[in-house]
């Protein structure tokens, strides 16, 4: 099922187009991780051919403590992907968490994102739209697959039809979540790009991100094959040059050492999947 195209700069998602990439750490650190994760993916992602959009978050509000590290806020967080969009020619995304946000993000940003847990906020959303700039909305965890036409009418209503949707999971019991592949089929028969994120899909709320017990990685390769096959138009992958020692999601973002071989795979399956006849329904 094909669905609008939606154009990042140089980069058409959608529409039978190539599998994009979406790619970096969870939130910005200092500059000298954020230098080394940026030449790292887009090295990986030219090896492959494959398009990048490089994501990180200037600022993370839903810690569960305030004590967390947030990240370094709009003003230092946009100076430094402005950076990494200069010195590495790659597109930018992060989130944006009001509409007071959205102006000067919008600036700097060639994708904003609205996080899922603001998914249904209608004056962000609408704030956003109005931008013009492509929006990626990632499905609230206790959203209905379907009801993200509720969210698309908001943004369609601006006049804005850039759009992509984005599963990371649903609500499965209290700080569990399991991912249903029926929501990729749904969401894209609501006509935009779907774009997969298995690294939120792994993590265990209710427990810090620095616990190992916070995430389950493990499963990342598993759920990015199976999404793949169903049929996505972008994968999204939180990834970190030491996990371990990230300040956010520490317990569920991929290695980088470890992302050009998780890649390989997507990109096999996804060709695999293209030379088949359609067997739609």
């Amino acid at each position: 099922m094909k669905t609008r195209v939606v154009k990042v700069g140089d980069i058409a998602i959608g529409g039978g187009n190539p599998l994009v990439l979406i790619c970096g750490p969870c939130v910005i650190e200092d500059e000298k991780t954020m230098m080394r994760a940026a030449e790292g993916i887009t090295q990986i992602a030219r090896k492959l051919d494959m398009p990048l959009i490089f994501k990180s978050s200037y600022l993370k509000d839903n810690r569960s403590s305030e004590e967390s590290y947030q990240g370094p806020g709009l003003d230092e967080g946009l100076k430094m992907l402005e950076k990494i969009k200069r010195e590495f020619g790659v597109p930018v995304l992060s989130d944006v968490h009001c509409q007071h946000e959205v102006p000067a993000a919008a600036e700097v940003l060639d994708v904003l994102q609205i996080p899922a847990y603001l998914s249904m906020q209608t004056s962000l959303t609408l704030a956003a739209g109005r931008t013009g700039k492509p929006i990626n909305v990632k499905k609230g965890q206790f959203l209905d697959p379907a009801d993200m036409q509720k969210v698309i009418g908001k943004i369609e209503r601006t006049g804005n039809t850039n759009i992509m949707l984005t599963e990371r999971g649903a609500c499965f019991g209290y700080h569990n979540l399991v991912v249903d592949m029926r929501s990729l089929v749904t969401m894209r028969s609501l006509g935009y790009p779907v774009v997969f994120d298995p690294t939120h899909s792994v993590r265990v709320y209710g427990i810090p991100s620095s616990d190992p017990k916070g995430g389950r990685p493990e499963f990342v390769p598993a759920l990015t094959r199976a999404a793949v096959a169903t049929g996505i138009d972008v994968l999204f992958i939180e990834s970190h040059p030491d996990p371990v020692c990230a300040q956010c999601d520490a317990a569920s973002q991929w290695p980088l050492p470890k992302l050009e071989g998780l890649l390989r795979h997507a990109l096999e399956i996804d060709a695999a999947m293209r030379s088949l006849p359609d067997v739609s329904y």
